[in-house]
């Protein structure tokens, strides 16, 4: 069932996602703990330090290795002002990607749920099955809104 917390939360992903220099794949999360607190937000992006010139973000070969996916940079950023995120939920504006679903088991998010109204490119439909199985496998609940 959606609530309105549930639209409000991928909205507020969806907004964030915004600040993503990349230009191919803007991805927004918002981590929210059991009593509808914001515990720590991300976005696709470079890590801190790292220069996000437009050549390199337009050069997948170059980005790749570099870019940090929008629930990493929330995970991270969490830990580096020591918040929990054990039982909380992630509002992510895409499906987890595989490297995603496995940082968000590791830091004990119990609920992803991702907004069913962006485009997903084909490329990366295996990868979120392979995820949506192991969040499944890991007792982790998926919803999209």
């Amino acid at each position: 069932m959606t609530s309105k917390w549930d639209i409000r939360f991928i909205e507020l992903a969806r907004h964030i996602s915004g600040w993503s220099k990349d230009p191919s794949t803007k991805v927004g999360c918002v981590v929210v703990g059991e009593d509808r607190e914001i515990r720590s937000t991300g976005f696709n992006g470079f890590p801190r330090g790292i220069d996000d010139d437009p050549e390199r973000l337009a050069d997948r070969e170059k980005k790749y290795p570099l870019i940090c996916h929008a629930e990493e940079n929330a995970i991270m950023h969490a830990a580096r002002i020591g918040v929990s995120l054990k039982d909380s939920t992630a509002y992510v504006t895409w499906p987890p990607c595989s490297r995603c679903a496995r940082s968000l088991i590791q830091a004990g998010i119990r609920e992803v749920v991702y907004s069913s109204n962006e485009e997903i490119p084909e490329r990366w439909l295996e990868d979120f099955e392979i995820s949506t199985s192991m969040l499944a496998e890991a007792n982790v609940l998926v919803r999209s809104v």
